[in-house]
């Protein structure tokens, strides 16, 4: 099987991170299957170099991540590669925490990537080939405040890897988690705004005193530096990589 007929699925892949990778991968020349809730259109903006296609699905509903990838499987006899990008955020404090958002975000962000896992690994298994990348974050290495939902499920998602990868280890198949910083996407902005109205402070103060404050290189990530790094991991001199937590984050977490 040559890396031009690799099959990989993208969840979250209408924007940010989630699409530079969907991107990134269809230059690549793989057949990129991109995930999201709407935006039926981004098929086309992920470019028309390669067979491209867009698969709904909520995520908040367990159920739904394994059948996006059986999905996969039945329309392409396969999945080669999965990447786990789809989350959500909430900034709180956590007295006020919404309980109803604490289940969401570990919905998205934990159970999905658990039920798509759980159903991608037999496959890639039988085959003695898969590559699996979980877009964590630097969030799953170290806390923040007000963000206890969010650092919850990165953590978890962190060790959800590691077993992962211990348990496919002879079978040629990979499982990573990428861990960024701060990346300039939609649900950061959202954040932003969230800090402000927590921290009663004007959005640019908090872009470099709250949101950049932990990032030595005070400069958000682009969506196409963790791309790049997805990509590698699924290439065949990654194959020793596995159980990795890859910071990309301006140095956070060398303190």
């Amino acid at each position: 099987m040559t890396t031009q007929t690799r099959i990989a699925l993208v969840t979250g892949a209408t924007g940010g991170i989630g699409l530079a990778i969907a991107q990134r991968f269809a230059f690549a020349g793989y057949t990129v299957i991109a995930h999201g809730v709407e935006a039926e259109g981004v098929a086309e903006t992920i470019l028309g170099r390669a067979a491209t296609q867009y698969l709904r699905a909520d995520l908040s509903r367990p159920a739904e991540a394994g059948e996006l990838v059986r999905e996969v499987e039945r329309g392409h006899g396969r999945l080669d590669i999965l990447v786990n990008t789809a989350g959500v955020q909430k900034v709180s404090p956590i007295g006020d925490f919404p309980v109803e958002d604490w289940q969401r975000i570990l919905a998205i962000n934990l159970d999905a990537a658990f039920h798509a896992t759980q159903a991608a690994v037999p496959g890639m298994v039988a085959r003695q080939w898969g590559r699996i990348v979980n877009i964590a974050s630097a969030h799953g290495l170290v806390a923040s405040p007000f963000k206890s939902a969010y650092v919850a499920s990165k953590h978890a998602l962190v060790g959800l890897t590691k077993t992962v990868a211990l348990e496919t280890a002879e079978a040629g198949v990979t499982c990573n988690a990428i861990c960024p910083g701060y990346v300039l996407t939609p649900l950061v902005k959202k954040q932003i705004a969230d800090q402000a109205r927590a921290h009663n402070l004007p959005e640019d103060r908090v872009i470099r005193e709250v949101i950049l404050a932990p990032q030595p290189n005070k400069a958000f990530i682009a969506p196409e530096e963790v791309a790049e790094l997805a990509h590698y991991l699924t290439t065949p001199l990654a194959r020793s990589i596995t159980g990795a937590s890859l910071a990309i984050d301006g140095g956070w977490t060398a303190r």
